[in-house]
């Protein structure tokens, strides 16, 4: 398929700024693909379609303070430097992104805070991309205080206010526990305790796995011809007991829920020759577009995304590119919130 047919207009006023005050309270459009028909319920009646023994997949991962603000030697021009991913830990050497990238050439040192951290730039990789060795001579645990410090919670050029001290909850998973990301597993923070601990009650299980987000599923696509995106690679692990997990809900034939786009990703990346899940570690450029075949979950939990973006790619891979795109016009019209502090979507 073409870039082309994944765009739509989608008007600012749809884009969510702020989270609901209680998370579950969020809309739910819940799509029946073989149908062709949707309803629109409310987040917390997963309650209501889902049963004992379900199970849903879900991502670990947490956001760091990845966006921080550095003054470049000499001239002092403010550059933001957006961390991406740790390429070599010993030698604190760092894939970054840079705006504004022309100011920034290999051999330029960057200072944040009051000269707490220093950053060497190494080489060019992009456009806007660098590679930077932090000047840094203290513990792993005093490092990673630095950048907590000197960091804010990268919540997306899309949600166009300043970033508020309640960002660092709000956007962060409940089962968040592996750092890492630089982006929330978005379709899991409609999820709340208590919504947990009701689900728990009811025989509903939880299987977690490991995906780092970096700016891949949310990066633009520049080609018109989709064979030749290429993604970024992001880190992943499927351990042996969400596997087990995996598995005897399909042996069983219950719902295997992928809660958002990076789970999914995880699990079409460890698919076995049988269609069952595989424990599993390394990197995933995974691009999931129409056609696509899906061998793990049955059940698809996602927000409403940007046109002519990988997520809403993945979701018209899973159903229908025809249905999806009348489904998210029926969402405007109902006024969903879209993205990421936005409303739900559940694909059956």
């Amino acid at each position: 398929m073409k870039l082309s047919q994944f765009k739509f207009d989608l008007p600012e006023e749809f884009i969510a700024q702020e989270p609901l005050a209680t998370r579950h309270d969020s809309r739910l459009l819940v799509v029946h693909s073989k149908e062709r028909r949707i309803e629109h319920r409310s987040f917390k009646d997963i309650l209501d379609i889902f049963d004992e023994d379900d199970v849903f997949v879900v991502n670990n991962t947490k956001v760091f303070t990845a966006r921080m603000y550095g003054q470049k030697e000499k001239t002092g021009a403010q550059i933001e430097v957006f961390l991406l991913r740790e390429l070599n830990h010993e030698l604190r050497l760092w894939d970054v992104l840079v705006d504004p990238a022309r100011k920034i050439r290999v051999g330029n040192k960057l200072y944040f805070g009051d000269d707490d951290l220093v950053a060497e730039v190494v080489d060019n990789t992009t456009s806007r991309g660098r590679t930077i060795r932090f000047l840094f001579d203290g513990t792993d645990e005093e490092f990673a205080t630095v950048i907590k410090k000197l960091g804010e919670t990268p919540i997306p050029k899309y949600i166009t206010r300043g970033v508020k001290e309640e960002d660092e909850a709000w956007y962060q998973s409940l089962f968040a526990k592996n750092v890492g990301a630089v982006a929330a597993p978005a379709a899991q923070l409609h999820i709340t305790r208590e919504l947990q601990m009701r689900m728990d009650i009811k025989g509903i299980q939880f299987a977690e796995i490991t995906l780092h987000l970096g700016l891949g599923a949310f990066r633009e696509v520049e080609v018109e011809d989709l064979t030749k995106h290429k993604m970024d690679s992001e880190y992943y692990r499927i351990e042996q007991s969400a596997c087990d997990a995996v598995n005897t809900a399909i042996d069983n034939k219950k719902r295997v829920v992928a809660v958002g786009g990076s789970v999914m990703r995880a699990l079409e990346s460890s698919v076995s020759a049988s269609s069952t899940l595989n424990p599993s570690e390394g990197w995933t450029d995974k691009f999931l577009f129409p056609p696509q075949e899906f061998h793990i979950a049955n059940a698809f939990i996602t927000n409403l995304h940007q046109p002519e973006s990988p997520l809403f790619m993945m979701a018209c891979a899973y159903t229908d590119h025809k249905f999806m795109t009348e489904v998210y016009q029926e969402a405007m019209k109902e006024g969903y919130r879209f993205l990421c502090y936005g409303d739900a979507m559940l694909i059956l």
